[in-house]
This record gives structure tokens, sequence and C-alpha cells, in this order.
């Protein structure tokens, strides 16, 4: 589409309300969910069904799989059809990413689990596949919105998730669907570090946006060119492996990583092609250690080696196959994007608008960045608590590594400065190093919240420390099958001890609901 003469775009919506296609899905979906109910031998009226939200909360692959052995023993139990919403952060939304490419798979799931967990031990992408997928990103986006999370997804979150995943989100969703409607989370990295504004952003299969402002664009827009409300340059709906790597880029807020990079890089312009590659791998390998906690010296050694190569003016050109231009400057902008620590960066859809519901520093800006909403809290609760969506019941599934109480604790601090009704969390002292695996937290006018953290007193004993440490991040990605087998068990172990809780919890909620 020519920018000089933009089409209205009925794309961009501002307004507090559900999206239409949602609410026919919610209304079709909460059929499903009273005939679920009825099943489990709990009788009510269709108005008295209560909205039921599932969280999983980030934490790597770890959280994928947790996730995944989660919602196992959901439907095992007959629970899973009493969801209405599954929504994510990082780590979790690899397990949905994954799920979603099977239509109706919650009603497959054992099929749907076993070929996720085939894949996950599997061999890794080669880099030749990573490099091919990262060139076709350079190629086919702007270089404006062109950034390191489209680096990070082809070379890092290929390592974990073992495939290149080109569908996207609206690919992936059939409006009749049986699944719960997915919604997938992550920041605003200006409000973020600004603390101001609405830097919650979701997205749906039908749209994307600001969760608390109520400013959408359709999902298939998402990273189009806009002004003032008129799509003015397409650009590809962006895949679900960048959307993965979108809502995992947890490195995007390291200062001290990128003061590190800005040490090693002074003039990649003058690199040639093959000491450009050697760099790049070397830069993709130091964040593979440093997202694992592992020590990332020689990286450094190798990186300091290639640039004192340049310093000397005495390079010895190594022959290799050469690149083509685009290549070389893929490459030269990449190094921009590092030198600058770009991340999630995409086209304002709300660029030059003119509304006073949205807050104007956000209608300045012709791009926004978004990263890993773990960043700010490790658990989608912002997603469910808009109001229109009107939720009864939340269970959040806490895959979280080190405090298992730090994500409701911060939600329910948040949600107190932001006036959105959520429960007072109260957690014994004694329970902090030794969590049990079901919590509960009411309050008035409040939806109830149900808190299960992944390793706890039940499932591990007196061994937490270790299940931690078997699990740690920094000893991820694993494909050993009896590894990923042993942590849905455990995580399954979460659901299963606790279905008369979860139905006690349920049923009250029906009578809240009245």
């Amino acid at each position: 589409m020519s920018a000089s003469k933009p089409e209205k775009s009925v794309g961009v919506r501002i307004e507090r309300s559900l999206n239409e296609n949602e609410e026919e899905f919610v209304a079709r979906r909460r059929i499903a969910v009273l005939q679920s109910l009825n099943k489990l031998k709990i009788n009510f009226s269709q108005d008295e069904v209560p909205n039921i939200a599932l969280l999983g909360s980030g934490g790597g692959q770890r959280a994928m799989v947790g996730l995944l052995g989660s919602l196992v023993q959901l439907q095992k139990t007959g629970l899973l059809d009493c969801i209405l919403y599954l929504s994510g952060v990082s780590g979790s939304t690899w397990c949905m990413a994954s799920l979603y490419q099977d239509p109706n798979w919650s009603t497959e799931l054992e099929t749907v689990k076993d070929k996720i967990i085939q894949r996950l031990s599997s061999s890794e992408v080669s880099w030749t596949d990573a490099f091919a997928k990262l060139k076709k990103y350079y190629d086919e986006k702007d270089e404006k919105i062109f950034s390191l999370t489209d680096v990070f997804a082809a070379m890092v979150v290929t390592t974990y998730v073992k495939e290149i995943d080109e569908r996207t989100l609206t690919d992936q969703w059939d409006q009749q669907s049986k699944d719960p409607f997915p919604i997938y989370m992550a920041i605003d990295k200006h409000f973020k570090q600004n603390n101001d504004g609405d830097p919650w952003f979701e997205f749906t299969p039908h749209e994307a946006g600001y969760s608390l402002t109520g400013a959408f664009v359709e999902t298939s827009s998402f990273g189009s060119k806009f002004e003032n409300g008129c799509k003015i340059k397409n650009q590809p709906e962006i895949d679900m492996l960048y959307l993965q790597a979108l809502c995992c880029s947890v490195l995007a807020d390291g200062d001290e990583n990128k003061k590190f990079l800005l040490e090693q890089i002074k003039d990649p312009t003058s690199l040639s092609e093959d000491e450009c590659y050697k760099v790049l791998m070397d830069l993709v390998d130091m964040n593979l250690s440093v997202l694992n906690g592992n020590d990332p010296s020689a990286l450094d050694e190798s990186i300091r080696t290639q640039l004192n190569k340049l310093n000397g003016g005495k390079r010895q050109m190594v022959q290799a196959k050469k690149l083509n231009l685009t290549d070389k400057k893929a490459a030269k902008h990449i190094f921009k994007c590092l030198a600058n620590w770009i991340w999630g960066r995409n086209y304002n859809f709300l660029h030059n608008m003119k509304d006073k519901a949205v807050p104007s520093t956000l209608l300045e800006s012709e791009t926004r960045d978004y990263q890993d909403a773990g960043l700010l809290v490790n658990s989608p609760y912002f997603s469910v608590l808009r109001k229109e969506r009107d939720i009864d019941l939340i269970i959040s599934l806490d895959f979280s590594e080190a405090d298992p109480f730090k994500t409701v604790k911060k939600a329910a601090e948040l949600c107190k400065e932001l006036n959105i009704p959520f429960p007072e969390v109260n957690i014994p002292s004694e329970d902090v190093k030794k969590p049990k695996d079901f919590y509960v937290f009411k309050g008035q006018n409040t939806p109830t919240v149900i808190h299960i953290p992944l390793f706890n007193v039940v499932n591990c004993g007196d061994k937490i420390e270790e299940w931690r440490k078997k699990y740690s991040t920094s000893k991820w990605p694993h494909s050993d099958i009896q590894m990923i087998t042993d942590l849905m068990e455990v995580a399954g172990k979460n659901i299963s001890n606790n279905k008369d809780n979860l139905l006690e919890q349920i049923h009250l909620a029906i009578k809240i609901h009245k």
C-alpha cells in the first residue's frame, strides 16, 4: 500500500471492551464449561457459569514442560474443559505455541503431548536453517523494526523449542476451537522503565494491544506501519517463532549485557564478512551462556581476538564462501542493534492518533519496543484482570526459579496501586522456603486466586532444593526424555493431588458469580 494514499484501517480499536469475535467465542465456550461441570456432578444454570482463567508463569523450558504436565493432568481430572482462558508469559508461551499448532489440542492432549516430547528430545535446529531464518526476517522487515529479537528467535529460541514455527497466531486459531482462548503477554519497554502508562501488551488470535488502556489492532496487522489510524505500509504478520522470542526476551532489559557489548564493538562496519559472522556467532553463543548462567569468558576472549586483529591493522583474511550484499547489510544492521541494544522494535499502530484515552507519549512515537513480561511480573495476571473479561477464578501455575510467591505478591502490590480488584496476599513466613502445593486468596468483589508453586513439600518432600537445582534455568535446554517426563510428572501431581480442592473453589466461584 502506498504511503501517499493511505486507506482507513478498521484494525485500530480504542475501546475498553472485548473484541466481537472473542465475545462470540466466550459465549460458546461457556456452554462447553457448563457441560463439563455437569459431568463432574456440579449442576447449575448457564448464567451461573464461572469464568476461569489458567495462568502459566515464566521459567524458560522448565515452564514449558511444567505447563504441559499440568495441562495433561487437568484433562485427566476432567477440569481442562472448565478453563475459559489460557494465558502465559515467557517460557509458558513456548508450551502454548506448541499446543495450538494442533486444532482442538485439548481433546487429543495425549497425542499432542507425545509429539511435543519427541520434538524436545530431538536434535537442535541446524545453524544453516537458523541463519536462513534470520536472513528471511531481515529480508521481510523494514530495517527500522528489525531488532535483536529476530536474532534471538532464530539463534536462541530454536535451541530450546527445537523448531522454526513459521505459522502465525491467526493461522493457528479456528473460531470454532474447543480449546481455551489463548492470550500471550509481553510488556512495553518504555512504560516499564518509566513506571507510567500501561505496560501490559497482549496478543490474542484476534487483537494485539494494551490490555488496561484498551487500545488494540488486528493481530494480523501488528507490526505494520500506521499513521493516525491508517495503515500506510503492510508488514507480514509476525510468526510464532518471533512471538515466542518477543515473550521470552529476558536479555532485552540487561544493561550490563549492553555495556559489555559496547566495549567489544567499536567500528562494526569495518569488519570483514567472515570476521563479522564469527563475532556474530560468538555473541549469539554468549547470549545463550548468559541465559543459562554459564561463564561467557571464553567467548569474550574469542571476540577480543577478532577485534585485536582489526585494531592491529594486520588482519589475515580467511578464504571462505563470500556472502552476498544482503547478508553483509544484515550483519552490519545486527551490530547496530547490538550497539543500541534494540529489542522487540515494531511500528506503533497508534502513531499520531488523537485520542484522550491513550497516553500522549504512546501516540507520539513511530515505533515501540516490546519485551518479556516476566521482567515486570512473571505471570500474566493483567491479561485476565481486564474488567470486561469478568474473571471469577484465577488458577496461577508458578514455575519461577527463585521466590515461589513473588509473582502473586507483585501482582497484588500493582493492583493496589492501580485500583484493580485483587485479594490480599499473606504468606506464612515458614512457607517461603517450604511452600505447600495449594494456596487460595480471596477478597470482597475480587476474583479468587489459586496459587500453585511448582516445587513444594507435597510433591518434593524435603528435596525441594534438589529439584530446583536439577531443573535450574542454567541447566536447560534438556533433550533427555526422562528429565522431561519426570518434570511433567512432578508438575502434574500439583493438579491430581488437588482435584477436590479445585472443584471446591470452582463451586464457591459459582456462588460468587450469582
